[in-house]
């Protein structure tokens, strides 16, 4: 096992070098730091341009350029951005905007899918079982601007009705101010219930296309020569599904969640526009590309490539977790 886990973080190094590469290249070819001087009226002089290039090390190589960038990044660095103030200091903060937003949504999202999954498995074709596939399908098909608005106009005002005070809040992170009057217990509470319909966004029109593929690979364990044989051997069906099926049926749904991970973050964008959060999709990516700001989207670019990456040397982990016979491929 730990032979395995050095291998797959090893590889995962080599894909993380290689996809910061493919940014760079991607984000230096569509971005032109100078582009907001051309417009101004008088254009400034040639001489102007000259020094802004040689001080933003344009003129130099493109490898150069690349190698001075992905070692300020390491180093926590990721340069400034177009009013002048160093990328790096915004981005804990967005990031831990984001952050709990997915990490919370990934573990409902699993969860649900994992329940939902099973029981339409195990019950395949009952009322159950078409119930939650109309529900899922239905959550599929929606977009997720418009769910997302949907939970903030009724979800929202409908809930805070039942309780007669302000229990789900539709808009930021938390409430304006909180920090300065507010003890830590309470600032936490306002930032939970900041929290919730952001969350449920996500984790619902995630666990809708999860819980398909949950369902199928359970369908498929269930139909197999070791759970008949389990079955022969006296196991009740509740145990046999749950220590002998449900294992191995997790395989493909991590494999499903770990490269979903970057629609998560895609999704994340919408939905902090929607409920007018300040984290990484609306600050790093939207006024990144609005203020062509290339530092921007390249610390962006390249925290969403890290995520993506770490979630999948998590499945590979979980790989051998759930079937050791992984660990000798």
């Amino acid at each position: 096992m730990f032979f395995f886990t050095v291998r797959r973080i090893i590889a995962s190094v080599f894909v993380l070098i290689a996809s910061s590469f493919l940014v760079f290249a991607l984000c230096a070819a569509s971005f032109d730091p100078l582009s907001r001087y051309y417009t101004q009226n008088p254009r400034p002089p040639e001489a102007f341009f000259e020094n802004l290039r040689q001080e933003l090390g344009l003129d130099d190589n493109f490898f150069i350029r690349y190698w001075n960038w992905l070692t300020g990044a390491l180093t926590g660095d990721f340069g400034q951005t177009v009013n002048g103030t160093p990328v790096a200091e915004q981005l804990p903060g967005r990031l831990m905007v984001t952050g709990r937003m997915i990490v919370l949504a990934i573990l409902i999202a699993v969860l649900l899918a994992v329940i939902v999954g099973v029981v339409g498995a195990v019950r395949q074709y009952k009322p159950s079982d078409y119930a939650t596939t109309f529900l899922v399908y239905l959550l599929i098909a929606l977009p997720t601007f418009w769910f997302a608005a949907i939970l903030k106009e009724f979800v929202a005002g409908g809930v805070n009705d039942l309780f007669g005070r302000q229990v789900l809040y539709t808009i930021g992170e938390e409430t304006p101010g909180i920090a300065l009057y507010a003890t830590d217990s309470e600032i936490f509470i306002d930032r939970l219930g900041h929290l919730v319909l952001p969350t449920i966004s996500l984790a619902l029109l995630s666990f809708a296309a999860w819980s398909r593929f949950q369902r199928s690979a359970m369908l498929d364990v269930l139909g197999s020569d070791y759970m008949r044989l389990a079955r022969a051997k006296g196991l009740t069906y509740r145990r046999t599904v749950v220590k002998h099926g449900l294992r191995n049926a997790l395989i493909p749904l991590t494999t499903v969640v770990a490269l979903g991970i970057g629609t998560l973050f895609g999704g994340a964008i919408i939905t902090e526009q929607v409920f007018v959060w300040h984290g990484m999709g609306e600050y790093l990516i939207v006024n990144g590309i609005g203020n062509n700001d290339i530092n921007v989207v390249l610390g962006w670019l390249l925290i969403s490539a890290v995520f993506v990456v770490v979630f999948n040397l998590i499945a590979d982990v979980l790989y051998a977790v759930l079937d050791p016979r992984i660990r000798l491929a």
